[in-house]
């Protein structure tokens, strides 16, 4: 009796954690040329007199009441770059990169760097 507890512990927990690992989240970002109507706390980042907005490692340029996902502008400077961001190693040099833009640090900022 004491082996057959014993088992169905091990199968109720080897379940739950299986269970768990299945559960993963994805994150899915827009296209460049998406227009959207919100965006959750924007940045607002001024770059040879363009306005841009970075929010959560997308891009985007106001149009009116809306936004429009961009490009990264090369050059631009952030202040700090969202959880999750990797570092690459490109040439001997260390680069950081999210969402597929790479960044190099430059003092206190990340500077949008073409790789």
């Amino acid at each position: 009796m004491k082996s057959l507890k014993l088992l169905v512990i091990i199968v109720l927990l080897v379940g739950a954690t299986s269970t768990v690992a299945a559960q993963r989240t994805v994150k899915v970002y827009p296209r460049q040329g998406t227009v959207v109507t919100t965006v959750y706390q924007p940045r607002l980042v001024v770059h040879k007199g363009v306005n841009f907005h970075f929010s959560k490692g997308v891009w985007y340029k106001a149009r009116g009441r809306k936004y429009v996902v961009c490009a990264a502008p090369v050059g631009v400077k952030v202040r700090q770059l969202p959880l999750g961001n990797k570092v690459v190693v490109r040439a001997g040099r260390k680069y950081y990169t999210y969402n597929g833009v790479f960044y190099k640090k430059k003092g206190r900022n990340y500077i949008v760097v073409s790789v």
